[in-house]
């Protein structure tokens, strides 16, 4: 039998964290889409007048949470993330290495997804759909963020369980603490200076971008 790996307690607070604010915003943004743009189909959804402003509310608790969890994912889950050597291992079609290169490329993914949502968000105006306005650069590139976005959660979902199965999945679920694993030795394994070049070079693509998600609304028109 197949025994669950043990994750520590602060990722599955961050993650679980984020899944949920990912899995309400994407949610909410549909709504927000179905109520006013409809452009490429759509649900039949009740109306709900503060839609906007729920959808905006639950994407800056994203934005708030974000910070802590990409800082997490870059110095004590780097691991997960794509490595210097990722390309080369792509190239080994099939093999375990060439699942789990896919799965740390999607997990990346997920946090540029991430970081471009935060920023395209924080930029557009909640007068702008109401008013039939719907192809503002802003607006547009909102979407596009969030299609990135839904793309790489269904590719961390398919392949973590390619990779590890339903006992990975459900790890990151489990409640039980381990001992050793109290907040005093959190940051234990903490990196100071990315080994990898491609996670450093990501890794300010990704905090520049959510720093930018917070000043750069103080500036817009």
């Amino acid at each position: 039998m197949q025994t669950s790996p043990y994750q520590p307690i602060l990722l599955r607070l961050l993650h679980g964290a984020a899944a949920v604010l990912v899995l309400t915003a994407l949610g909410s943004g549909y709504w927000v889409y179905s109520t006013f743009d409809r452009r490429w189909g759509r649900l039949t959804l009740p109306n709900l007048g503060d839609i906007q402003g729920i959808h905006g509310t639950i994407g800056l608790t994203f934005l708030l949470i974000l910070p802590v969890f990409a800082l997490y994912s870059f110095h004590l889950g780097y691991r997960r993330l794509v490595q210097a050597q990722s390309l080369a291992d792509l190239n080994q079609v099939g093999k375990p290495i060439w699942w789990i290169s896919l799965h740390r490329l999607a997990n990346t993914q997920m946090l540029v997804a991430a970081a471009l949502s935060v920023v395209t968000g924080r930029m557009m105006k909640e007068e702008w759909l109401p008013a039939g306005e719907l192809n503002h650069p802003w607006y547009l590139a909102h979407l596009a963020a969030w299609l990135l976005m839904i793309g790489s959660l269904a590719l961390h979902l398919l392949l973590g369980a390619k990779v590890g199965g339903l006992p990975l999945l459900a790890s990151i679920l489990k409640l039980p603490v381990r001992a050793e694993d109290q907040p005093r030795s959190w940051l234990q394994g903490m990196i100071v200076k990315q080994p990898s070049l491609i996670v450093g070079l990501i890794e300010i693509i990704v905090i520049g971008g959510i720093a930018i998600a917070f000043v750069l609304p103080a500036f817009a028109a």
